[in-house]
């Protein structure tokens, strides 16, 4: 029986003694509430901007969001928050992307015409398939494509909460960490180097959404340590 709401066990709570800045980017597109408190609730502080230079000077970097792509990309220039995001992920930050915010990291989209995004990762977001009940909306199972960190004690073929029109299409097949199918086979996990990135919401997937979370910025904080050290 899955979970739909936060539970106190299941995973590891954040290390007290060391934190690395966590930024959730607010432009205006919606879930930053449900992000910030599941990322609370597993025992991480954070902070929610839309300053590019907090931007710029966390150590871990989460963009969440809802809505239309052409919106999300004409809010993110008008704050200066796209430069600020990208220069951050080349500088290899650890980076999550959740729904919107993964479909923003990929060269266009077919939502609002052919609308340019991030460019970060090859690839386009495509509509799904005619003849679908579209929104997709619900509960949907997660194949783990690959070993990653943040599937650590998540079962193969778990279920996540979705709520979107439009899947994401990467060109490089290797960076598809986990495939959902609604109609398409879909990438609805991402991870390459220090990105990871999801088309459900995992701070709405109850224990294993709050498992991912908790996985991510345990890696996340690896990698700002080994940073940090060199």
């Amino acid at each position: 029986m899955r979970s739909r709401s936060p539970a106190t066990q299941g995973w590891a709570r954040a290390p007290r003694q060391v934190f690395f800045m966590i930024a959730i980017v607010d432009y205006g597109a919606g879930n930053l509430s449900s992000v910030f408190k599941a990322v609370a609730n597993i025992g991480f502080p954070s902070t929610v901007t839309s300053d590019p230079e907090v931007v710029r000077s966390s150590q871990i970097l989460v963009l969440p969001g809802v809505g239309a792509a052409g919106d999300a990309m004409q809010r993110l220039q008008q704050l200066g928050l796209q430069d600020a995001i990208k220069d951050s992920i080349r500088l290899g930050v650890p980076f999550l992307g959740i729904c919107l915010g993964l479909q923003l990291l990929l060269d266009v989209s077919e939502e609002s015409g052919e609308q340019p995004c991030l460019g970060v990762i090859p690839g386009a977001v495509r509509r799904l398939p005619k003849g679908l009940k579209v929104p997709h909306i619900g509960w949907n199972q997660v194949k783990q494509c690959v070993k990653h960190p943040v599937f650590s004690g998540i079962p193969d073929n778990s279920e996540f909460y979705f709520v979107h029109s439009y899947y994401p299409d990467p060109r490089d097949r290797n960076v598809v960490a986990g495939e959902t199918g609604y109609g398409v086979n879909f990438c609805s996990v991402l991870a390459v180097d220090n990105i990871v990135a999801t088309q459900f919401h995992p701070e709405k997937s109850g224990l294993q959404g709050l498992k991912l979370l908790a996985n991510f910025f345990g890696f996340a904080h690896q990698k700002a340590r080994s940073a940090g050290a060199n």
